[in-house]
């Protein structure tokens, strides 16, 4: 059993009742809301929803579809989207890293080695903003890293305007980030996710 089908808070979510069929019929219909690892068939997906959310604010993506598809490749296990009826309405990738801090080449490298997971995005489908997927999305996510053996922390970079938002998801700020795009400077900020071996004996993990 895989350690994602074993965690409850990542099971899917049927939040509506079918309607009763005649005897002998059967209803063929995907959950209404489900979470799962993405794979690559799903980098297209995540590419449209990603473009629509950064460029319009920064002008660049954190990764480009061929970028996604190479993380989505080495550890997708290390992703996770929200699907609401079979679309995909929000995500988030990330990767190892080895380094205490981020550097230029977190933004590309994957670590197998590391015990830090790299927060590379996450975004939201524009319909179903300022609903609170966000945060759940990254509740859901930080649960299930602490089902990782491996895993010690979550370190992400974002703009001043996002640290807030991550703050009340847990993170602190450790100061200016190395990493630079263009003209754009980051805040580097991190996450424990320890406790993940009282995690395992209690949560089937």
């Amino acid at each position: 059993m895989s350690v994602l089908s074993a965690l409850p808070f990542l099971k899917p979510i049927h939040l509506k009742s079918p309607r009763s069929l005649p005897r002998g019929q059967r209803r063929h219909t995907l959950p209404a809301s489900e979470f799962r690892c993405l794979s690559p068939e799903d980098a297209v997906s995540v590419f449209e929803i990603e473009r629509e959310a950064f460029i319009s604010v920064s002008g660049d993506c954190p990764l480009h579809l061929d970028e996604i598809r190479h993380f989505l490749n080495l550890c997708p296990e290390l992703s996770l989207g929200w699907f609401e009826e079979g679309r995909l309405v929000a995500f988030i990738i990330g990767s190892l890293w080895d380094q205490e801090r981020l550097s230029q080449a977190a933004l590309t490298l994957h670590k197998p080695q590391g015990t830090a997971v790299h927060i590379h995005v996450l975004a939201v489908h524009r319909t179903f903003r300022q609903q609170g997927k966000g945060s759940i999305l990254m509740w859901r996510y930080l649960q299930y890293l602490r089902c990782l053996p491996f895993a010690r922390r979550a370190l992400l970079m974002c703009e001043d305007f996002l640290v807030p938002f991550y703050q009340k998801c847990g993170f602190e700020a450790l100061g200016p980030c190395e990493v630079t795009v263009g003209e754009l400077a980051f805040i580097e900020m991190q996450h424990s996710v320890q406790g993940h071996a009282f995690m395992r004996r209690n949560s089937g993990c």
